[in-house]
């Protein structure tokens, strides 16, 4: 099973249309992203995805921040998941970069319990930028 992770704390997870492989990309219905894909492949297709899920091999693998930032860049205004080895540290992170959730294991869930992510659900006052402006 998964936790779902947003800025209210641990929920389940309430997609329920089918996500289909980056592949076989279908109207109306769920993408996984690979960490490899190239979100340029989806312009002109955006408006007909209802989510798109990221997926994260690896708490060191950045590269699903980047792709959530150019998907938020091209227009992409639909539901932004974050999926796999993301820890609570990094929660604030993925919010700035345009994710709206983040899919956790249960284990993960476990070692890193609800109040961890919750320390990091005000992610919009507490980055360098805002200290920078004052």
């Amino acid at each position: 099973m998964t936790v779902i992770v947003n800025d209210e704390g641990f929920g389940p997870d309430t997609w329920t249309t089918p996500i289909t492989a980056f592949d076989y990309l279908r109207d109306g219905h769920g993408v996984d992203l690979p960490s490899s894909a190239d979100p340029n492949e989806l312009l002109g297709r955006l408006p007909e995805i209802e989510m798109i899920r990221v997926d994260f091999p690896s708490f060191a693998d950045g590269r699903g921040f980047t792709i959530a930032r150019q998907l938020r860049l091209m227009g992409y205004k639909g539901r932004l998941r974050a999926r796999g080895h993301v820890i609570a540290d990094q929660y604030a992170m993925a919010r700035r970069a345009g994710f709206d959730e983040v899919e956790i294991s249960d284990e993960l869930a476990a070692r890193q319990p609800e109040d961890q992510w919750l320390s990091r659900a005000d992610w919009q006052a507490h980055n360098y930028q805002a200290r920078l402006r004052g």
